[in-house]
């Protein structure tokens, strides 16, 4: 029932002033107007405004109506923002005469949520197809419910001055809305209309203008129709984009991008098309018809596959699906009405294209034509990548939607700075009660994304205000981050890789321990100095201890092995069989081997040398990958370790081989040379699809019995190797049925874009908070 409101002739002693400071995610999302038509219902008068603070409030009116408007404030905000504290004080009475949105002042502690960028919404999408609109077919139609915010922010409060639009002055009809507290762009920062905003332009390789405005769409439809490989300037960065029928293109596009077999995410004109090719659940359908609209990877219903091209995603049951977020991106869909390919824009290792200039600069080599917009992009942004298992979503790539949106702790932390890892790298600062972990950056290996690891810490601490008093990076002496980290002025606090991943994966659930950690993964620089991977850690309050892990075996050629997982098997069985593995004619491994490359392993494996010694599950993997002949090489990462799962998905074996636990003093050691030895003996006379199957078993068993033996009741899940399905819910499916709680990643990384966060948790316990 809609509240009365306050009468004209109610007692002055009645009236007061209610002061609030709302935090959170309130700017950007139509919070001031919502302020404004809720102050005005119940005859209200006042003001708001941004801040760096968030947003404050002056309402004055009888207590009544005031009492209601701050139930009502908190009630039925608007759906994009989210209130993480309400502060408020009564007042006597100032005598505002109305209500206003007052400027906006930059002043105070830096409090405001910045929000990610948001899918277009329905109503903007009715414009942009509306022929009687003013805003028909403009690819940059946005307001306060969609539209760019992170990509385009420079500093707070969020206003047009602080973001990338500061360039385009509105027209007259673009400023009425803006002013119009009932209009739906009523202080939306990136507005604007064909006549005054950002419009597209089509270059050729050269970087000459082909079609401007209107008419660079429709051709470089055209374009992408003829098996023409397009660099189009999107959100956040570039794409690359081709027809993803066309397997000569896609080819051609692998090869001057140097990307040999990983699989390419595709965009497709809409849901149904997706239905069309995919399994879509309920769950992967609102993921993708959500406002974060990531990449979500969904199982190829090969029934149905038709005519996309196998060069898309060979040897993968999985495609990587999204569907238009942007307008642009709407009206190129729906010109193409087929799905194409839609790769980050970038040389591979390096970051994604933000720049024109630098897009023509680096992808010229690569593509036919550059379709290309005016409006800056501040903030670099890949698409997220989200994949549903154990029946809820887990992120594998955190980034547009997402990102920079914090993680809430619950006591106030001590102001730090994460560097994160050397791969897959994200940083992380906090402030408050409040953890910003950053878009996903990459892998540390070129200049190019070093310097955009340096520009995110630039860029999330100017925007946050953030002074840290310490920096937290991994234990690795070589890691570029951790190298970063020495030449700052504060105080380091190094966190061990493993360590850093559980602590990650509790501060996510909000867990306090002690706490059980499994944590699988590739590698990891171990207290020890010996590389670990296959590690369940005990959380104590303000240490932790390595309990069990896998038994260790050599790697010959350290790095090299890793891309070379035929290598990684040869250490696992030098390992079980010492020198004499050489000599052993029947290992059907030898035929992936030259005389001459076993000899030089020999001689590194006897010797000791470039052989770093390693427990990691996730090389364990790869090992079984190669032993099983289902992959010699990693042409991209954890290619072996996905071969194998996706062997293992064809199988319902519910065996297991037989493995040993035994214990080196306090440490529990699970022991896999009764495993090897049960696969080699199985090799040509079981599928591969089911020892595939029974490898996950067996070791999903051992990490039940490492639980059991250490007795702990809660476990927490993290590390690169659960992003495998099978592993994953078989692995909460067995410890559940033994009385254990299991938490395991959502919404952020289970793989190394997590571990800033970790690092910031363990800092802070380490500073005493």
């Amino acid at each position: 029932m809609k509240p009365k409101a306050a009468s004209k002739n109610t007692d002055s002693r009645d009236r007061r002033r209610l002061k609030l400071l709302v935090s959170g995610a309130v700017q950007g999302v139509g919070f001031r107007p919502f302020v404004h038509r809720l102050a005005s219902e119940f005859r209200l008068t006042g003001w708001v405004r941004n801040s760096t603070e968030g947003m404050e409030i002056e309402v004055e009116g009888n207590t009544e109506s005031l009492a209601e408007f701050l139930k009502r404030l908190k009630s039925d905000n608007p759906p994009l923002s989210s209130i993480t504290s309400c502060e408020y004080r009564f007042l006597d009475m100032h005598g505002y005469a109305d209500f206003r949105i007052m400027d906006s002042i930059n002043s105070g502690e830096r409090n405001t949520i910045v929000l990610p960028d948001i899918a277009t919404c329905a109503d903007c999408l009715r414009d942009i197809f509306d022929k009687d609109n003013r805003r028909y077919n403009y690819p940059f139609t946005n307001c306060t419910n969609c539209g760019p915010r992170y990509s385009i922010i420079e500093a707070l409060p969020y206003d047009r001055v602080n973001t990338s639009m500061r360039a385009f002055e509105m027209c007259d009809e673009c400023r009425n809305e803006y002013e119009d507290f009932s209009d739906r762009r009523f202080h939306a920062q990136p507005n604007a209309c064909p006549e005054c905003g950002p419009h597209l332009e089509l270059w050729d390789k050269s970087g000459k203008i082909l079609e401007l405005r209107s008419e660079a769409l429709p051709k470089a439809c055209e374009l992408i129709r003829c098996g023409k490989i397009l660099a189009v300037k999107g959100l956040g960065g570039f794409h690359l984009m081709v027809d993803a029928r066309n397997d000569k293109s896609i080819e051609r596009l692998r090869q001057l991008k140097g990307r040999d077999e990983r699989p390419f995410a595709m965009m497709f004109p809409d849901i149904e098309t997706i239905r069309e090719y995919c399994m879509l659940g309920d769950l992967e359908e609102s993921l993708l018809n959500s406002p974060e609209a990531p990449i979500t990877l969904l199982r190829v219903n090969k029934a149905s596959l038709k005519d996309i091209a196998a060069s898309v995603a060979p040897d993968n049951p999985y495609f990587g699906t999204m569907i238009p977020y942007t307008p642009l991106h709407h009206l190129m869909m729906t010109q193409l009405e087929f799905p194409v390919v839609a790769t980050s824009g970038n040389i591979s290792n390096e970051p994604i294209c933000t720049e024109n200039g630098e897009a023509l600069r680096k992808l010229s080599g690569i593509v036919d034509y550059f379709l290309v917009h005016n409006r800056p992009i501040v903030n670099h942004v890949d698409d997220s990548i989200i994949k549903v298992m154990a029946g809820r979503e887990m992120i594998i790539r955190r980034a547009r939607g997402y990102a920079p949106l914090p993680i809430s702790t619950r006591a106030a932390l001590p102001e730090i700075l994460a560097v994160g890892g050397h791969q897959k790298n994200a940083l992380a600062i906090s402030k408050g009660n409040q953890i910003v972990v950053s878009q996903h950056i990459g892998d540390l290996e070129t200049k190019e994304t070093f310097d955009v690891f340096k520009k995110a810490i630039n860029q999330l601490s100017a925007l946050h205000d953030h002074k840290p008093h310490s920096a937290a990076c991994d234990t690795h002496p070589y890691y570029k981050s951790t190298r970063f980290t020495e030449d700052l002025p504060q105080p380091k606090v190094k966190v061990q890789h493993h360590h850093a991943h559980i602590l990650s994966c509790m501060a996510e659930n909000e867990l306090e321990p002690p706490v059980l950690g499994i944590c699988w993964d590739g590698s990891g620089y171990g207290t020890d100095g010996t590389i670990w991977g296959g590690e369940f850690i005990r959380i104590e309050k303000n240490s932790f201890k390595r309990t069990a892990h896998f038994r260790m075996f050599p790697l010959p050629g350290g790095e090299a092995a890793i891309k070379e997982p035929r290598k990684t098997a040869i250490g696992l069985l030098f390992e079980i069989y010492g020198d004499n593995l050489f000599d052993n004619k029947s290992l059907s491994i030898r035929t992936q081997f030259t005389e001459d490359e076993l000899g030089i392993i020999r001689n590194m494996l006897r010797k000791e040398l470039n052989s770093p010694r390693t427990s990691s599950a996730g090389r364990l993997f790869d090992a079984v990958a190669a032993l099983l002949g289902i992959c010699k090489s990693n042409n991209y990462e954890g290619q072996a370790a996905m071969q194998l799962e996706f062997a293992a998905m064809k199988s319902d074996a519910d065996t297991y081989y037989r493995y040993d636990v035994s214990k080196n003093g306090n440490t529990y050691i699970v022991d896999w040379e009764r495993i090897i030895r049960g696969i080699i003996e199985e090799i040509g006379k079981v599928s591969v699809k089911d020892i595939a199957m029974k490898f996950h078993n067996t070791v999903v068993r051992a990490a039940v019995e490492i639980a059991d033996l250490v007795n702990e009741e809660k476990i927490a899940l993290s590390g690169g190797c659960f992003q495998n399905k099978i592993l994953l819910e078989k692995m909460i499916t067995e410890l559940k049925k033994k009385g254990h709680k299991v938490y395991w990643h959502r919404r952020i990384p289970t793989n190394d874009g997590g571990i800033a966060l970790g690092q910031i948790m363990a800092a802070a316990r380490y500073t005493g908070s």
